[in-house]
C-alpha cells in the first residue's frame, strides 16, 4: 500500500491529551474545571480507567498533612533519597501541591483513604522517609483514585479516543511549535491526525525492556521515543528505579514482576535469602527500610552470591506480624500471593528486584510546559522531579499534581490565544513510512526478540553496571535493532493487528534503551538507581550535574549539565534531624 493510497482521517480539538493514567484524568479535570468552553479530547492506548500505571498503584500518596510533619521534611526526603539530583523548584512544587491534592482527592472527589480512630488520615511508613506520611486505600489506592477520577471524568463533555496509538509527534510547518499527532485507531487500523492548540504527553513511560518488569505489556516509552525524534532533550535517563519485591512466580505468567508493596516492609516485613537469613542488616543500618536502590542492588548481591530461592530470587515473610493482621491491612496482596500459590500471611513469598519506574523523562518547566510551544508533559513521562531515587508514595502523587498544573497551564494558553499550527505533513509522511515498514518485510519472530531485550538489559543494563558490561548491552541493542529491521508481519490486515502494535512496542522499546545504556555509560559515579562497579563512589556532591540526551540527525548527544541548586545546597539542610532516616514510631503514628 502507497502512501498516496492511504487515508488519514483528521480532528481537531483545543486539548489533546494522550494517557488516562492520574496525570492524563487530572490534566482534563482541571483544564474543564479552568475553562467550561473547551474542546478536549483524551487518547488512551487502551481503555479509559482501566489503563495506565495509576490504576495499579497499591501503596498509597506521600503528603506532609501530620502537624509533626512538614513540607519542608517532606522535600528533603525526596531530595536526599533523590541524591540531590533532583530539579529542587519541582520537587518543592510536589511536596506543596500534594496537600491541595489530597484534600481535593477526597473532599471533591470522594476518594475513601484509610484513617485513624480520630478522622484524620492514616499514613503509614515507607522506605527512605523521616516521617510516615504516605496516604493509602488499604493496598488498592491506585483503584479507588482512578475509580473515583473517572467517575467524575465520565460527567465530562470529553471526546475520547479509545484503543488509540500515539505514533509520531508532528511540528507545525512553520517551526513555532507543536500542531498536533498522528495516531492509529487499533481497532480499524485507521491513521488519524488530531490538530490541537495543546498537547499533553502523559503516557506513563514504564520500563517493560527488563525480564522482570512491573508495568502492563502496553506500557512500551512510547512518550519519551515520539518525544527524542520530535527533539526534546530528556534528563537522568539512566535512573531505572527497580522496586525490590516483585513476585516470582515462575517465567509461564505474566504475574511475575508483579509488586508486593512497600508498605509490607515498612510494617515490619522481612527480606529472607534462600538460607533462611535475614540479611538486609548487612548492607545498611535501615535494614528493610532503606530506600528502593539500596534495598534493590542488596538482593541482587545476595543473588549473585549464590544465595536465593530455588527459582532464584529471595523470600518475603510476614507472618510474624500476626497473620491476620497482615490479612486484614494487606488484603489486595494476599490474595494476588494466593493466585501466584503463596501464603503471604502466614508463609513465605519468592520475591525479585523487578523494573518498577522510569525516573528520568522529558525536561519540563514548573508549569509542565517543554522547549515546544504547545506540548506539555506530565507524571512518568516528565524528568527532575524524582533525581536518582523516587520515594515510594512519591509517584501518584508526581501524577496527579503536575497533571492538574498541565491542565492548568493549557487552559490558560488557550485564553491567551494558543494558535491551532498547520502540520508539517512531510513529517506526516516520513511517519506514515515507518509505520507501514513492516508490512513489507517478511514474517519473523518478535517474540524472540523481545525476550533477547529482556535478557540484555536485565544483565547488561541493569541493577549492577560496569562500561564493559554497559558496552557490551548497547552493542546487543543495536544487534537488536537490526534484527527487528528484518522482522516483518504475517497478517496484513491493519484492524487488531495486536503483532504490528508489538512490532511498533519493541521499536520504542529499542529507542530507549539505547538511551539508557547511552546515559548509563555517561554517568562516571555511582547515585541512586544507577549503581557502576567501576566507579562505586557518589562522588562531589557540590558539583552534581544531570545527564541530558537528545538526537541530532538521528544519532545520540549526550552532555552532563550541572544541577542548580535553588533551595538548598549539599551540606545544608530545611529540617532538624536526618532527612530519610525513618522516625522512631510513636503512639500517635501507630494504626
Amino acid at each position: 500500500m502507497g502512501i498516496q493510497s492511504i487515508k488519514i482521517e483528521n480532528f481537531q480539538t483545543d486539548i489533546l491529551i494522550l494517557g488516562a493514567g492520574g496525570a492524563g484524568l487530572f490534566a482534563a479535570l482541571h483544564a474543564k474545571q479552568s475553562n467550561p468552553q473547551l474542546d478536549i479530547t483524551i487518547a488512551v492506548k487502551g481503555l479509559l480507567g482501566k489503563s495506565g500505571c495509576t490504576r495499579m498503584v497499591q501503596g498509597g500518596y506521600n503528603v506532609a498533612l501530620n502537624p509533626g510533619d512538614s513540607i519542608e521534611r517532606h522535600f528533603m526526603d525526596t531530595i536526599v533519597g533523590g541524591k540531590w539530583l533532583p530539579r529542587q523548584d519541582l520537587a518543592w512544587k510536589l511536596c506543596e501541591t500534594a496537600i491541595e491534592r489530597v484534600h481535593e482527592l477526597e473532599n471533591e472527589l470522594g476518594c475513601f483513604f484509610d484513617r485513624n480512630p480520630d478522622g484524620s488520615l492514616h499514613q503509614k511508613a515507607f522506605a527512605g522517609q523521616s516521617f510516615d506520611r504516605t496516604a493509602h486505600k488499604g493496598d488498592l489506592t491506585g483503584i479507588e483514585i482512578i475509580n473515583r477520577l473517572m467517575e467524575k471524568v465520565w460527567s465530562l463533555d470529553l471526546k475520547k479516543l479509545e484503543e488509540h496509538r500515539a505514533v509520531e509527534l508532528v511540528p507545525a510547518m512553520d517551526g513555532s511549535g507543536i500542531s498536533g499527532v498522528l495516531m492509529i485507531d487499533l481497532r480499524s487500523g485507521q491513521y488519524r491526525f488530531v490538530q490541537a492548540r495543546a498537547v499533553l504527553l502523559g503516557t506513563g513511560a514504564g520500563p517493560s525492556m527488563y525480564r522482570y518488569h512491573t508495568p502492563s505489556g502496553d506500557k512500551t516509552c512510547d512518550g519519551l521515543a515520539m518525544a527524542l525524534r520530535y527533539g526534546l532533550s530528556l534528563r537522568d535517563m539512566e535512573m531505572v528505579q527497580f522496586h525490590p519485591t516483585g513476585i516470582l512466580a515462575g517465567s509461564s505468567t505474566r504475574m511475575t514482576g508483579t509488586i508486593l508493596e512497600e508498605g509490607l516492609r515498612g510494617a515490619g516485613g522481612y527480606l529472607l535469602n534462600g538460607n533462611g537469613e535475614r540479611f538486609m542488616s548487612h548492607y545498611h543500618a535501615a535494614a528493610e527500610r532503606a530506600t528502593r536502590d539500596i534495598v534493590s542492588r542488596s538482593m541482587y548481591n545476595e543473588i549473585r552470591e549464590g544465595r536465593s530461592t530455588p527459582q532464584g530470587g529471595l523470600f518475603i515473610e510476614m507472618a510474624h506480624l500476626g497473620v491476620e493482621n497482615v490479612r486484614q491491612k494487606f488484603p489486595g496482596m494476599v490474595k494476588r500471593c494466593e493466585d501466584c500459590g503463596f501464603d503471604l500471611a502466614g508463609g513465605r513469598v519468592e520475591v525479585v528486584p523487578t523494573a518498577h519506574y522510569m525516573m528520568g523523562g522529558i525536561e519540563m518547566d514548573i508549569d509542565c510546559s517543554t522547549a515546544s510551544p504547545g506540548l506539555y508533559v506530565a507524571g512518568e513521562d516528565a524528568g527532575g522531579v524524582h533525581g536518582a531515587n523516587r520515594l515510594g508514595g512519591n509517584g501518584v502523587a508526581n501524577s496527579t499534581v503536575f497533571g492538574g498544573i498541565a491542565g492548568e497551564a493549557m487552559a490558560a494558553a488557550h485564553t491567551a490565544g494558543a494558535p491551532m499550527r498547520d502540520p508539517d505533513k512531510n513529517v506526516i509522511d516520513a511517519a506514515i513510512t515507518k509505520t507501514e515498514y513492516p508490512f513489507k518485510q517478511p514474517p519473523g519472530d518478535l517474540m524472540g526478540l523481545r525476550e533477547d531485550l529482556w535478557s540484555n538489559m536485565w544483565d547488561h543494563v541493569g541493577i549492577v553496571r560496569s562500561a564493559e558490561i554497559l558496552k557490551t548491552g548497547l552493542e546487543k541493542i543495536r544487534q537488536s535493532r537490526t534484527s527487528l529491521m528484518k522482522t516483518g508481519l504475517a497478517d496484513g490486515d491493519r484492524s487488531f493487528n495486536l503483532t504490528w502494535n508489538d512490532w511498533l512496542n519493541i521499536d520504542n522499546l529499542l529507542t530507549v534503551s539505547e538511551v539508557i545504556a547511552e546515559a548509563a555509560l555517561a554517568r562516571t559515579d555511582s547515585r541512586g538507581a544507577h549503581y557502576r562497579e567501576d566507579f562505586p563512589d557518589s562522588g562531589d556532591l557540590e558539583t552534581t550535574s544531570f545527564t541530558r540526551i537528545h538526537l541530532d540527525q538521528d544519532q545520540i548527544v549526550q552532555t552532563m549539565t550541572p544541577v542548580d541548586f535553588t533551595i538548598v545546597r549539599p551540606g545544608e539542610s530545611l529540617i532538624e534531624g536526618e532527612a530519610g532516616a525513618p522516625p522512631q514510631p510513636t503512639a500517635k503514628q501507630k494504626p
